[in-house]
């Protein structure tokens, strides 16, 4: 495995205590095809029932280094653990209490998330939804792959899937039983809107998948008609003719409510009121916008009509 451009390629592996997380790394490492003599930064955030077995990895280019609490996950104290093992790659156990963005502002510059993995116990990871909604809709955000371990028969999967689907379409899903076999989610999870009709219309409570999905998957979108009901807001530093078209939307629990939008541009866009509710028909396209000051989906202004707000105006995933 070679760094391009001196990156430094970090595996991370997510979940609450208990969840698997040191038994899959400590697999990993006894595994040869990982563990083939490249130096490698083992970062422990959490300590938990389960320890690690240095002796019982494939090699002995593996160096351990614990992080007791978010104030010590810094750079300095990052750089410094990878200068002292002159490490080429960094594992990391991170501690599901924690916010993931307090491990991506304290990573160094050149390191560089390559995989992201999720386990969680399925015995208790409900549980957790119910009661720390906040960490579990953190700990799914950008995983790759989500591991529910210790699986029994009777459980519902679907129940998991649709925690995992409302945060996250790309991530896969896996359940292990106790026995330890391994099965994959496919439940298939249609849109619950015609991407393909002439006109694609957008439900009052399909607005947060719909943005969702334009984030994950845009291209798809690209030159589509969408008509669905929004909030059309006019800001001072906006370019000229354009307005913002969305809704508030709510990713986890009521404190993380914050609007999503799309800018829209219309050459009469000075008409439109600001904060009016309107059901907005437009077109899609992917360029590059100065209201995003980068490429995302903007929308061309085709009609519109005022409304009344939709029963629920903070748009949800569920």
């Amino acid at each position: 495995m070679s760094n391009k451009r001196n990156d430094i390629p970090v595996y991370l592996f997510t979940g609450f205590l208990e969840s698997g997380k040191t038994k899959f790394i400590q697999e990993t490492l006894e595994d040869k095809r990982f563990c083939n003599g490249e130096r490698t930064l083992l970062l422990v955030c959490e300590e938990g029932e389960e320890e690690y077995a240095p002796d019982q990895f494939a090699d002995k280019s593996v160096f351990i280094r614990t992080v007791d609490s978010p104030e010590e996950l810094n750079a300095e104290t990052l750089t410094k653990f990878l200068a002292e093992t002159e490490a080429e790659r960094v594992v990391v156990e991170y501690n599901g209490m924690w916010l993931l963005d307090e491990l991506y502002n304290a990573m160094p510059q050149g390191w560089m998330v390559y995989q992201e993995f999720m386990f969680a116990d399925a015995t208790t990871f409900l549980t957790y939804n119910a009661n720390m909604r906040n960490l579990v809709y953190d700990k799914l955000k950008s995983c790759e792959l989500a591991v529910f371990n210790r699986f029994k028969p009777d459980m519902d999967k679907m129940e998991f899937h649709k925690i995992v689907r409302a945060v996250s379409r790309r991530a896969d899903i896996a359940y292990e039983g106790a026995d330890g076999k391994v099965e994959y989610d496919d439940i298939e999870d249609p849109l619950p809107f015609d991407i393909n009709a002439p006109i694609v219309e957008i439900g009052d409570g399909d607005f947060a998948e719909w943005y969702r999905d334009t984030g994950e998957d845009g291209a798809k979108y690209e030159n589509k008609v969408v008509r669905f009901k929004c909030r059309a807001l006019r800001r001072k530093k906006l370019p000229p003719h354009t307005f913002v078209a969305g809704r508030h939307v709510m990713t986890c629990c009521v404190e993380d409510i914050q609007f999503a939008g799309f800018v829209c541009n219309w050459d009469n866009a000075e008409t439109i009121k600001d904060d009016t509710w309107i059901i907005l028909t437009a077109r899609v396209n992917w360029k590059f916008s100065r209201a995003y000051n980068k490429k995302g989906p903007v929308l061309t202004y085709i009609e519109h009509e005022e409304c009344d707000p939709p029963a629920d105006p903070v748009a949800t995933f569920y």
